[in-house]
């Protein structure tokens, strides 16, 4: 506590005053929290200083609150080129990031307990540094982030404003930022070097060194690319669901499965449920084995039943026979962006609405995948199909656009592999006819991105449609194939030479 307090007083986050008659006087509190190595091991105790930011009054004393974060695609797309060009990846840590932010808006709070100032014991404190707690504590830090940095020669990324790119003559850097966690690569080890030293002169800042555990993932770098898992986390997951120690299962989703509203009791307490789905939502981060079976169960978030936790309870029996896999990613010696896009027709029992998915290559390595169900109701199977297909144009689009900011433009078209055979045909032909004029204009898009030659559509057969693992339950031989498909595995064995 003494040692934060004394961080607080050295940036000058606040001054005392007179307490104001008109002004409302926020309360804060100190935290306490420990702080894990990526292998679960005790690192070190912490203590921070909060506000209560629930008390803040809109207009008053806080207004824009919006932060933008990293999205996970632009990480796995940035870890995947810089895997391909043999790039050093380091890891930084910003000491008490919200702190760094300058406030605008007049804000007042209490003095921090056990901290009173004995001389002033009824004065009040004038933040002039955002704190942990503010509603825009996040938006400031951000704003004094991106400020400073662009200052100095990078450019923010208009695909994802948390990304940063620097460019002078051959010499190339990238940086994510994630609230106050830092991923840095750089063509060369002394422009990683200068980049650090720069942002270390305003910014109290840790080099924790070469990427190994970032957002609680684990990153493990081998002669054969990046290992990326969560299995910790998984295994956290599984004690807070008292199910350690339970049986596993091959597949986390059987082929029958179809989950509806109205099947089972209702959960006397539903808080468990709906702890356990988001935090299986981020374990799909590295897992997109599960991203269809997750994506059902957050369907139910508002009212659980019985029949969803039993479901739940399967994806778990799953994570427990696969606790150490994760996504590797390798070198890669092309950048040609390949998707695959699926649509399960009238899937779900209760309103007939379509789950369509979509996974997305850069060269060898998976940077991007979904499992969703659709807004509206298809009125045919081609027309699941081909709204699915314009889920993925979209993602690949932006992601053609992310790679042209990255400094790295793709060339030729891109390809989309459908199995739908009349999906692919409607992608290419202009012609409206009675059998499709039901379909909305808004995805004739793809036409368009087709007619230009910025994509292809590509039939598939559904043997080798690894989309089909974010749509549906599949039997187990082919659901361990596509899975093997998508990069999930083991951790690789470690080799000589391995660093």
């Amino acid at each position: 506590m003494t040692e934060e307090f004394r961080a607080l007083k050295e940036n000058d986050t606040w001054e005392l005053v007179p307490r104001p008659t008109n002004q409302p006087i926020i309360r804060c509190m100190w935290l306490f929290r420990h702080k894990f190595h990526a292998d679960g091991t005790l690192q070190r105790y912490k203590a921070r200083l909060v506000v209560n930011g629930k008390s803040q009054t809109v207009g008053v004393d806080y207004d824009e609150t919006f932060s933008p974060v990293v999205k996970p695609t632009t990480i796995r797309t940035v870890l995947s080129l810089a895997i391909s060009r043999s790039w050093p990846i380091h890891q930084l840590d910003v000491k008490n990031a919200f702190l760094h932010g300058d406030l605008h808006e007049t804000v007042y709070m209490h003095q921090p307990p056990g901290f009173v100032d004995r001389s002033t014991p009824h004065h009040v404190c004038h933040l002039r540094k955002s704190l942990y707690g503010l509603k825009q504590a996040p938006r400031t830090w951000y704003h004094r982030f991106a400020t400073y940095i662009t200052n100095n020669g990078f450019r923010s990324s208009i695909c994802d404003n948390s990304l940063f790119v620097y460019q002078h003559g051959k010499q190339t850097a990238y940086l994510l930022l994630y609230v106050d966690d830092i991923i840095l690569t750089a063509s060369d080890s002394k422009l990683l070097k200068h980049i650090i030293s720069t942002l270390s002169r305003e910014f109290a800042m840790s080099d924790l060194g070469v990427l190994h555990h970032f957002l609680g993932i684990s990153v493990t770098r081998n002669n054969q690319g990046l290992f990326l898992s969560q299995s910790q986390y998984a295994r956290d997951i599984l004690h807070r669901a008292n199910m350690s120690s339970c049986n596993a299962c091959s597949t986390p989703v059987d082929t029958s499965s179809k989950l509806s509203a109205t099947a089972g009791s209702p959960l006397p307490d539903g808080t468990l449920y709906r702890s356990l789905a988001g935090a299986l939502q981020y374990l799909t981060f590295t897992r997109p084995d599960i991203s269809y079976a997750v994506q059902q169960v957050c369907l139910f978030m508002h009212a659980p039943r019985d029949s969803h936790f039993h479901f739940m309870k399967r994806i778990l029996r799953y994570l427990k026979g696969t606790l150490d896999y994760g996504i590797h990613i390798t070198p890669s010696r092309s950048h040609h962006l390949i998707a695959y896009s699926d649509a399960d027709w009238g899937g779900c029992p209760d309103s007939r609405r379509s789950t369509s998915g979509y996974c997305v290559y850069l060269g060898d390595n998976l940077v991007s995948w979904s499992s969703k169900r659709q807004h509206t109701i298809s009125r045919s199977s081609a027309e699941a199909e081909y709204r699915g297909v314009a889920n993925a144009v979209a993602e690949t689009s932006w992601l053609r656009n992310l790679l042209l900011e990255l400094h790295v433009p793709v060339t030729k078209a891109f390809v989309i592999y459908c199995d739908n055979v009349s999906a692919v045909y409607l992608s290419g032909n202009p012609v409206q006819h009675q059998r499709t004029k039901h379909v909305k204009i808004d995805i004739h898009f793809v036409r368009e991105k087709v007619r230009v030659g910025h994509i292809r559509v590509l039939h598939v057969p559904a043997a080798y449609q690894y989309a089909d693992i974010f749509t549906k339950g599949l039997p187990r031989p082919l659901f361990e194939s596509f899975r093997t498909s998508l990069s999930v595995c083991m951790a690789p064995a470690p080799t000589a030479g391995d660093y």
